[in-house]
């Protein structure tokens, strides 16, 4: 059953962790992956509040996220983006890595208010792009294609990971390289 109220868009927070990770595994079931998901709510604390969360040395955090919540201030929806970077443009973009609403809050308007949030994030600070990636069966692609998102045909994916990945890697040298690389 779709709710009546319309969710509020804010700054994902620690304590909106453990939600965000059970609504990473739902999004993974429904992408018919779920023993692919193995993301834990240390990992995901880490990665939007800086690996020193808890400790007295913070790092800069690498992920970002907002949350759709209700009236109670529970997240019934999430996105979870970083920066990338584009060289033609020579600007910064965000690459929304996932968004996801649970399905009592579909039709609500959490979806494109979680868009428009970061729409508007990359308006005010110059970013030329909001990207993401969709799987080619998810019936979203009519809500993309109605706010104006386009299908970008013309690239094709690759991924290296797994045995291929370490055996890349050994074959990198390591003169010259930066601290922390």
């Amino acid at each position: 059953m779709t709710s009546s109220v319309i969710p509020t868009i804010r700054p994902a927070r620690p304590e909106d962790v453990p939600a965000v990770v059970a609504m990473v595994h739902e999004l993974a079931e429904y992408e018919r992956a779920p023993e692919q998901c193995h993301l834990t709510t240390e990992q995901l604390t880490s990665a939007l509040f800086g690996a020193g969360a808890a400790s007295e040395e913070p790092s800069a955090p690498a992920l970002f996220g907002h949350v759709a919540v209700d009236e109670r201030d529970e997240p019934v929806g999430f996105a979870l983006w970083f920066l990338n970077f584009s060289t033609w443009a020579g600007v910064h973009g965000i690459y929304l890595e996932d968004l996801y609403v649970r399905p009592s809050a579909r039709g609500t308007g959490a979806g494109r208010m979680l868009l428009a949030t970061l729409a508007d994030i990359c308006v005010r600070r110059g970013y030329r792009r909001l990207e993401w990636w969709m799987i080619d069966w998810n019936p979203a692609a009519g809500f993309y294609a109605s706010i104006g998102a386009e299908q970008m045909s013309e690239w094709v994916p690759y991924r290296l990971s797994g045995d291929a990945l370490r055996e890349l890697a050994t074959q990198a040298t390591t003169v010259g390289t930066r601290k922390g690389d």
